[in-house]
C-alpha cells in the first residue's frame, strides 16, 4: 500500500512539473514575443484603434457620413461622386452596430490598426528590425491625416489599405519570386477601385515605376497580366454602371475642380505634404525615398520609389487636392524607418534614436487636437487659429470658427428638428403630399438619416446621387425647401413662405442662418423642373 501511495506521489510530483515547465516555456514564448518586431506593430495597432474609439463619438456626424448611410439604403454598382463599396460599408455598420457616431465608425477605427500592420509588413520585406518597426508604427500612430481621415466614416480611411496591400504583395513577389502572387495583386487593386478610382491612378504609377526601373523584367510575366485583368472584372460592373449613367464620376471631377477645389501652385501642393505628415515625420519620408533612390539595400526596390515620384507628377498635372497623394506615405514612413535605423547602427549612435523618437512623439501630441476631437468646440477653435491652420484649405468655401473638417459636423440634427417643426405646422392633408427638397446632399442626408425618428418623410435633391434617385411620387403641389434661395424657388412657384431659419455657429456659413421655405402653387411640376436642379458637384 505504500508503494502505491508513493508511486502516485510521484506520479502526482512529474504531472506538477511536466506542468510548470509548460507554464515556463509559454512564458519564454510569451517574451520571445513581446521582444519581436511582429509585437511591436501589433501594439501601435492596437493603440491606434483604442485612439479611434476613444474620440470618434465626439462634436457630430460628418456631412458625407450621412449620404454614405442614405447611399447604403440605395445600393448600386455606382454613384455619381464615388464608387461603390463605401455604400456597403455603411450598411453593414447600421446593420451591426446600429446609427449611432461608434457604429458608423467602426470600421475606418480598425483601419488605423490596419494601415499600421501593413507598415510593418513593408518594414520586414525591406530588411527593418525593432527600432525600424518602432519609428514607422510611432510616425504612423500620430500622422495628422490618419488621425483625421480614420476618425469618420469615407472611403479615405480605406484607401491606403489597397495602395499598401499592393506595395507589400509586390515586395513578397520580389522577394520571393512567386509570380502567382500577382493573382492577388488584382484582386487587391479591383477591390480598391470600389472603393474608390484613385485606385487607377495607383495602377498606372505602380506600371510606368515598373517600366522605367530594372524590375521591368516583372512585366514579361503572364502573372502580371492574369492579375491585371482579374482587376478589371471586379471593376467591371462600376465601369458599365458609369457608362450607362453618362460618366458622372468625370462630370463631377470636373465640376469639383472648376467650382469648389482651392487652387494651389505646385510649389504648394508639395510642402503641404509636410503637414498631411507632419513637419517632423516628412523628414523619415525624405529619408525613405533616399533609400530606394540611393542606397544600395533599396536598389532591388527602386520601383517603389519611381511609383511615390509618378503618383505626385499625375496630382500635380491633374490638380488633385492636397490629401491625394496620402495613402502612399505609409510606405514611405516604413522605408525611412529601415533607412535611419541602418544609419543608427552603422555609426553606433545609440542615442540617436531618442533623439529622433522624442521630438516626433512631442510634435504629435501637440498637433493631435487638430485632427482629432478632442478638446471642446471654442477651445478647439482657438488652438486651429493659434497654429493658423486655416491657410491650408482644400476648399474655396469658408469653415467659419471651426477648420473646415469640423465646422462640416456641426447642426445636421437641428437642421432635421427645426424642418420636423415645419412639417408639424402643416395641415394633414398638406403633410400627405408634401415633399421636403434640400439644396444639397449633406441637408437631405440629415433629413433621411435623423428624419424617421421625428415623423418626415424622405427627401429629395438634385445635388449627385440624389438628382438620379430623382422627385419619387411628389408633383410639387406642397415644398418644403430647406437650404434654397428665394432667386432659385421663384421660377419654381408663384407662392413662397419663409417658415423657419436654422442658425448654428460652429457650421459653415453655407450651413448657417439656413432658410427653411414652404412652396405652393408650383409653375411646373417636380418632374418638370428636375432637370434644372440637377448639380453635379
Amino acid at each position: 500500500m505504500n508503494f502505491l501511495q508513493l508511486g502516485k506521489r510521484e506520479a502526482v510530483v512529474q504531472e506538477e512539473s511536466g506542468a510548470l515547465e509548460s507554464v515556463h516555456a509559454a512564458s519564454l514564448d510569451r517574451e520571445k514575443w513581446l521582444e519581436s518586431e511582429q509585437a511591436v506593430a501589433v501594439c501601435f495597432a492596437i493603440a491606434a484603434c483604442l485612439v479611434h474609439f476613444l474620440w470618434n463619438g465626439r462634436y457630430g456626424y460628418f456631412r458625407d457620413e450621412l449620404y454614405y448611410a442614405v447611399c447604403g439604403q440605395h445600393l448600386a454598382w455606382g454613384y455619381v461622386d464615388q464608387a461603390p463599396l463605401i455604400a456597403v460599408i455603411a450598411r453593414l455598420s447600421r446593420m451591426l452596430f446600429g446609427d449611432s457616431l461608434h457604429a458608423l465608425r467602426f470600421f475606418p477605427a480598425l483601419s488605423s490598426g490596419a494601415k499600421i500592420l501593413l507598415t510593418g509588413w513593408i518594414v520586414r520585406e525591406l530588411g527593418g528590425r525593432r527600432y525600424a518597426q518602432i519609428l514607422a508604427g510611432t510616425a504612423m500612430l500620430l500622422c495628422p491625416i490618419y488621425l483625421t481621415m480614420d476618425n469618420f466614416l469615407s472611403m479615405n480611411a480605406f484607401e491606403p489599405l489597397f495602395w499598401m496591400l499592393c506595395v507589400a504583395i509586390s515586395l513578397r513577389i520580389k522577394c520571393t519570386g512567386n509570380d502567382r502572387l500577382w493573382l492577388w495583386f488584382g484582386v487587391v487593386a479591383g477591390i480598391g477601385i470600389l472603393n474608390k478610382h484613385s485606385m487607377l491612378i495607383f495602377g498606372l504609377a505602380f506600371f510606368l515605376s515598373l517600366l522605367v526601373s530594372r524590375q521591368r523584367t516583372l512585366l514579361r510575366t503572364p502573372w502580371i497580366w492574369l492579375g491585371a485583368f482579374i482587376s478589371f472584372l471586379i471593376f467591371l460592373p462600376n465601369f458599365i454602371w458609369e457608362a450607362k449613367n453618362h460618366w458622372p464620376t468625370i462630370e463631377i471631377l470636373r465640376n469639383v475642380d472648376r467650382l469648389k477645389n482651392m487652387p494651389v501652385t505646385w510649389a504648394q501642393f508639395i510642402v503641404q505634404q509636410t503637414f498631411l505628415v507632419h513637419p517632423l515625420g516628412a523628414p523619415i519620408c525624405i529619408a525613405g525615398l533616399w533609400f530606394f533612390f540611393r542606397s544600395r539595400e533599396g536598389e532591388s526596390f527602386r520601383f517603389l520609389g519611381w511609383t511615390y515620384c509618378f503618383l505626385l507628377a499625375e496630382f500635380l498635372l491633374l490638380r488633385g487636392r492636397i490629401y491625394y497623394l496620402a495613402p502612399i506615405y505609409p510606405m514611405l514612413f516604413a522605408a525611412g524607418a529601415v533607412a535611419m535605423e541602418a544609419l543608427i547602427e552603422k555609426y553606433g549612435r545609440n542615442w540617436v534614436k531618442v533623439a529622433i523618437l522624442a521630438p516626433l512623439v512631442v510634435g504629435g501630441i501637440v498637433a493631435a487636437p487638430l485632427a482629432l476631437p478632442i478638446l471642446p468646440l471654442d477651445a478647439a477653435a482657438d488652438y486651429a487659429h493659434f497654429w493658423d491652420v486655416d491657410h491650408v484649405q482644400v476648399e474655396k468655401e469658408p469653415s467659419g470658427k471651426l477648420p473646415q473638417m469640423y465646422a462640416d459636423m456641426m447642426g445636421w440634427p437641428q437642421q432635421a428638428e427645426v424642418t420636423a417643426g415645419v412639417f408639424k405646422s402643416l395641415s394633414p392633408e398638406d403633410q400627405s403630399r408634401v415633399a421636403i427638397l434640400a439644396k444639397n446632399y449633406g441637408q437631405a442626408g440629415a433629413i433621411d438619416y435623423f428624419g424617421p425618428a421625428l415623423g418626415l418623410p424622405h427627401s429629395i435633391s438634385g445635388h449627385n446621387n440624389y438628382y438620379l434617385w430623382g422627385p419619387q411620387q411628389y408633383t410639387g403641389e406642397v415644398v418644403i425647401t430647406v437650404g434654397m434661395s428665394l432667386e432659385e424657388l421663384k421660377p419654381l412657384f408663384d407662392q413662397i413662405e419663409l417658415a423657419a431659419t436654422v442658425n448654428n455657429e460652429y457650421a459653415i456659413p453655407e450651413e448657417n442662418n439656413l432658410p427653411v421655405y414652404i412652396c405652393r402653387k408650383p409653375k411646373m411640376t417636380l418632374q418638370h423642373a428636375w432637370p434644372s436642379l440637377k448639380f453635379y458637384g
